[in-house]
Formats: structure tokens, C-alpha cells, sequence
């Protein structure tokens, strides 16, 4: 039998939902390792066209881009799940005088760890003709 350390109890007991968003958390405050040691899976792809497309790339340009914003902020907005697919909706700021960006990370897990991520993101404009708002 397989005895798990406690955080891997931890995060197996967690929704595919969670996961996302504890990923999203953990890489947004800096601990961009300790959100990949937990939740990427060994055959990790992304989709990001500024990095080329495996793991260690996109690790490296995460943990570059926490250096250089170290007070990052990220809301949450709705996370979303259907099957293995989870689509987590945030406004991100690179400071907290950012007017920031929406964006959109789409995860595909595998065996509880992420396998493959998409990211989408729209600039949040000075001026808006929409009175609703990006969100």
C-alpha cells in the first residue's frame, strides 16, 4: 500500500475545481514550484503561444512574472467543471493599481493533476462604453 504525505492526502481530497483554483492561487502569490510539485501531471502541456509548450517553460516564465509582480492580485470569478475539464474565470491585476485584465485558464485534468492548460486573456480598457462592466 501507497502511503500518501499529508499534503498529497490534502489535495486528493480536493474537487478538480479546487485544484484549479488553489493552482491558480499558489502560482498568482509566487509558490509557482509548490503549485506545480502539487498539481501537474508528469505529460503537462500548455497552450500559451508565448512559451514553448511544456511544463518547465511556462514554470520558469510564472515564476518571472510573480519576481517581477510581487503584488499580483487575483479574484476569482466562477469556476466551472464538467468532467475533467475546468474553466476558471479571474480578474488579475500585475499590481494593486492595475486596472488588470479578465482571464480565462482552462484545465484538462487526468488522474487528479492537470495535463493540459489554455489561457485566455482580455486587457480591462480605461473607458467602456458597456455599462455592465467585464464583470
Amino acid at each position: 500500500m501507497i502511503k500518501l504525505g499529508t499534503e498529497q492526502q490534502v489535495t486528493s481530497n480536493l474537487t478538480l475545481k479546487e485544484k484549479a483554483v488553489s493552482f491558480l492561487q499558489l502560482a498568482a502569490s509566487g509558490k509557482v514550484r509548490e503549485a506545480y510539485r502539487r498539481y501537474i501531471g508528469p505529460d503537462f502541456i500548455h497552450h500559451n503561444p508565448f512559451f514553448h509548450g511544456d511544463a518547465d517553460s511556462l514554470m520558469v516564465a510564472m515564476e518571472e512574472n510573480a519576481a517581477q509582480n510581487p503584488n499580483k492580485l487575483l479574484e476569482i470569478k466562477l469556476a466551472i467543471q464538467e468532467n475533467e475539464t475546468v474553466a476558471v474565470h479571474s480578474h488579475v491585476k500585475q499590481n494593486p493599481g492595475d486596472l488588470g485584465g479578465a482571464v480565462v485558464h482552462i484545465f484538462r485534468f487526468q488522474d487528479g493533476q492537470i495535463v493540459e492548460l489554455w489561457d485566455i486573456g482580455q486587457p480591462i480598457p480605461e473607458d467602456s462604453s458597456n455599462e455592465n462592466g467585464m464583470f
